[in-house]
């Protein structure tokens, strides 16, 4: 399993939860995760991230042992102040000083670093955060507070909500049973700006009530990890919140953030383990068969099929994996909707689907399936998908996955102004593509062909067009000519002054079959160059 990177581990904490102290941050890879007791110093692996539970005053001899055993990070209890010392070991060795937030608990943060750098035993789920969890802070803070709860995200969908709901509005209850705050609460918050007031603020913000909809008054905070929003808490109160009261909301908040945090991660996490399982069932391998029993699939027959988006100059990278992940979760819940054994999950950069199709039209019913979701999902990018042939059993999964990549790699190479592709109907090309992979670059084109290039360069002709054109046409000067918009004797003059200026005899069927698989190779790394 990829391990997590510190840069990465950071952006996905936040500041709420962890804090910069002093030291660079490094994108270096996390060896692994270790509580640090001084009585007793482990034995570290590589690139650790060390947990100073219970550590305080001089931390520079701590991070100069720490340096030279190789660790990464040291986590200690907000708040630190780093003295000189402390600044001139962390830069010295590298290890960089994190500050763990007041309040929160060492237990969360240890499984919560254990699920980002997947830790432990890859198949095993136990022990990680559930939405349960999120119910039950959402009943701490109303019994807090004395006032019913609910818990939303960025897109006002209901994560979690308390007790006592009954005491609140119309709204509550429709966002309860909808499982979404109703639309036109929504627009209405929107238009008088109080998102806008409650993410500009890091304490509550007290909501009006609205009598036209009947919705009672409310406070409202949001939900942060570092820069980032997550959501936000609702609190149906009839006043805006003390002092007290609003300080053990802005707390509560921060207990929030580590959980949906920690549920984001244990998502990333199951979508690592299902890519894990699907991989090793796509190779057919010797553990292909426990990989395909664990992914509740049958020994059946099956189609794969591989998706990608097109690249886009115009996209950062991060906006492109973004889509791509996006994708890829529409990509498996469409494919479960069709059956619900299906499953689908993002290996790199392709998001391979196994879909079964016990039916004799299997590779044409997966072609529509495919198309159909392209049509019906909105990408700002170019989404690319290739099916594989039939798979009789799992053993034959690999030999259908291959079929598909071929298939993508046609569409990816823009030979085709097409979105999806059976690989039985793009076989020819996929075969170019190969043969173009043994050609080197400085070889095509050779021969009558480089000949034929040379003069168009030089003299601003069209011959290669005219021999392509006659090619295309099996030899049909009528049609070639049509096809160039010339007169047919012009087209005739053209085509005998390819011949003589690339020495090639037009009679001769292997001089033919040569001209034209270098044109079709030549057309082929063109077309790749431009997509």
């Amino acid at each position: 399993m990829q391990k997590e990177r510190l840069t990465h581990l950071l952006e996905e904490l936040g500041s709420t939860i962890l804090d910069v102290v002093c030291g660079d941050v490094r994108p270096a890879e996390i060896g692994g995760v270790v509580i640090y007791d001084p009585l007793d110093e482990p034995e570290l692996p590589n690139n650790a991230l060390v947990l100073g539970v219970g550590l305080h005053g001089d931390l520079a001899d701590v991070v100069d042992r720490l340096g030279k055993k190789g660790a990464v990070g040291l986590v200690v209890r907000a708040p630190v102040e780093p003295d000189e010392n402390l600044v001139a070991a962390a830069k010295e060795t590298g290890v960089v000083v994190l500050a763990f937030a007041r309040g929160a608990s060492w237990n969360d943060l240890t499984g919560m670093l254990r699920t980002l750098t997947g830790a432990g035993d890859p198949y095993d789920t136990g022990g990680r955060t559930r939405a349960g969890d999120l119910f039950a802070v959402a009943n701490a803070i109303a019994a807090l507070l004395d006032a019913p709860v609910t818990i939303e995200d960025r897109h006002s969908r209901l994560l979690a909500f308390s007790g006592r709901q009954d005491e609140a509005d119309p709204s509550r209850v429709q966002t309860i049973l909808g499982r979404q705050v109703p639309p036109h609460f929504t627009r209405i918050l929107e238009e008088r700006g109080v998102f806008q007031a409650i993410y500009r603020s890091d304490r509550p913000v007290f909501v009006e009530a609205l009598p036209e909809t009947g919705e009672l008054p409310r406070a409202a905070i949001a939900v942060r990890a570092g820069d980032e929003i997550l959501g936000t808490i609702w609190v149906v109160v009839p006043e805006p919140l003390g002092e007290e009261r609003g300080q053990a909301l802005y707390e509560a908040s921060k207990l929030v953030a580590m959980h949906m945090v920690w549920q984001r991660a244990d998502a990333d996490s199951e979508r690592r383990l299902r890519a894990d399982l699907l991989a090793t069932a796509l190779e057919s391998g010797s553990e292909g068969r426990e990989a395909v029993r664990r992914l509740g699939l049958k020994d059946e027959p099956t189609v794969v099929l591989a998706l990608t988006v097109a690249p886009a100059a115009t996209e950062t990278p991060a906006q492109v994996g973004a889509e791509r992940k996006r994708l890829a979760d529409a990509f498996a819940m469409h494919l479960t909707a069709i059956h619900p054994r299906a499953v689908a999950a993002l290996i790199g950069d392709v998001a391979y689907g196994i879909l079964p199709l016990a039916r004799d039209d299997a590779e044409e019913r997966a072609t529509l399936i495919a198309t159909e979701f392209l049509g019906r999902v909105g990408s700002r990018l170019r989404p690319l998908i290739g099916v594989g042939r039939l798979a009789r059993d799992s053993s034959a999964l690999a030999r259908s996955r291959s079929g598909a990549e071929q298939a993508l790699r046609v569409l990816r190479a823009g030979v085709l102004d097409q979105q999806v592709a059976l690989l039985d109907d793009v076989h020819v090309e996929a075969l170019l593509l190969e043969l173009a992979d043994l050609v080197p670059r400085a070889d095509l084109p050779s021969g009558a062909i480089a000949r034929i290039v040379a003069y168009d360069r030089e003299h601003q002709a069209s011959l290669v067009e005219t021999l392509r054109a006659w090619l295309d046409a099996f030899g049909d000067v009528a049609v070639a000519a049509a096809a160039m918009y010339v007169h047919p004797n012009t087209f005739r003059y053209r085509l005998r002054r390819a011949a003589e200026v690339g020495r090639i005899d037009l009679a001769d069927p292997g001089a033919r079959l040569a001209a034209m698989l270098q044109l079709r190779l030549m057309s082929i790394r063109s077309a790749g160059q431009d997509s």
